[in-house]
């Protein structure tokens, strides 16, 4: 496995100065994020293929162990803050339950049943969306969620940095991360795990963007749960209808702090005719703005996914 090779340039890494140390780690780095390149028409393919299962209802699943179980569940845990994401729409499988999350579980990741286990337990069904991480590809424990979980009907995604690899071969889709080599021989915290968050950012935030939760480059489907986002919340607003804040407040208030509701109500909608643009629309802002400004009404025919 390339993630495992031991580097020649590396071998006297110890006896290096600290900036020299810190150079190659940082260059490390800077590649890992330069082989993600590469992926991109993968992730967009992986981000197309689960938008419907997500749209039927289906959950978001993570599967991993050690440090690619922790990175899913780091990006997983941002999507209901961030996006206001359903809690119970999201989960996760990590290799020795949620001990490992903070503490190393020794043989975890080597047990089969484990892996299938975490999907019978969690019930996984075919609107199901299941992302398995592994560096090296071929993590037991990974490797058995994802075979559960495409035996019963779910879009399996694999992330592995070893072309080949048994996850990326057994996955519906397969998003490979060419990292190679770390500084540190076998460290694959560093570049392998640096690559495997930033794919994770990409992937979960278009896949928010195509389930319609960002308009115009804003978080349209945050909650304003406090002060401070009351506050964006009515920025928000005014700054997708130029309403000023004070109005945009009032209609956040009529609208119980949702953004979209309120830019719509903004515009000239009344309560019923926003929610019933949203619901047309699957909660996409732009596409019921479309409706809007051709004067919708409850018959009035869907417009087109593709509008601008």
């Amino acid at each position: 496995m390339a993630t495992e090779d031991v580097s020649a340039r590396f071998q006297e890494l110890d006896a290096w100065g600290d900036l020299d140390i810190l150079k190659a780690l940082y260059e490390g780095q800077l590649a890992a994020v330069a082989a993600i390149a590469t992926s991109l028409p993968a992730i967009a393919e992986a981000v197309a293929a689960a938008v419907p299962r997500l749209e039927a209802g289906g959950r978001l699943i993570y599967a991993g162990a050690g440090t690619s179980g922790r990175i899913g569940v780091q990006d997983g845990a941002e999507l209901t803050p961030t996006f206001d994401w359903p809690e119970e729409r999201l989960g996760f499988a990590i290799a020795g339950g949620d001990e490992a999350i903070l503490h190393a579980v020794e043989n975890a990741e080597d047990s089969v049943d484990d892996g299938t286990e975490a999907m019978r337990r969690i019930n996984i069904g075919p609107n199901d969306v299941v992302i398995g991480l592994a560096a090296s590809g071929r993590t037991p424990y990974t490797l058995a969620a994802i075979g559960e979980a495409k035996a019963r009907g779910a879009l399996t995604l694999g992330i592995a940095n070893n072309r080949g690899s048994a996850l990326l071969r057994t996955a519906d889709l397969g998003i490979l991360i060419e990292t190679g080599e770390e500084v540190v021989a076998g460290s694959t915290r560093m570049k392998a795990g640096t690559a495997q968050k930033i794919v994770l950012n990409l992937f979960s935030t278009l896949l928010m963007i195509r389930m319609g939760r960002v308009y115009r480059g804003l978080m349209v489907h945050m909650r304003a749960t406090n002060a401070k986002l009351r506050h964006r919340a009515a920025e928000m607003v005014d700054m997708i209808t130029g309403c000023g804040i004070e109005a945009a407040a009032r209609h956040l208030d009529r609208a119980r702090g949702d953004v979209k509701r309120a830019a719509l109500l903004a515009s000239g909608a009344d309560i019923a005719l926003a929610e019933t643009l949203l619901a047309r629309h699957r909660g996409n802002l732009r596409l019921a703005f479309v409706d809007l400004s051709a004067g919708a009404t409850d018959k009035a025919p869907a417009a087109s996914r593709a509008a601008p």
